[in-house]
């Protein structure tokens, strides 16, 4: 875990690109869930910041 966060504070691509999939997987979940309005309602943001995310982050240095 201190690798994971050191690596997020050192601009590393491993665990932003990680973080970016996270999102970009919940985001879909979001979407896919019946009960929630509001996760709904937000779903497409989630999606959207993941993957304008992983765009950015992988540019980072290994």
């Amino acid at each position: 875990m201190a690798e994971f966060i050191g690596g997020l504070m050192r601009l590393r691509r491993g665990p932003w690109e990680m973080l970016a999939s996270i999102l970009i997987a919940l985001g879909v979940l979001m979407l896919m869930q019946p009960f929630w309005l509001i996760a709904y309602s937000y779903s497409f943001f989630v999606t959207l910041v993941g993957t304008v995310m992983f765009i950015i982050v992988s540019h980072f240095p290994e």
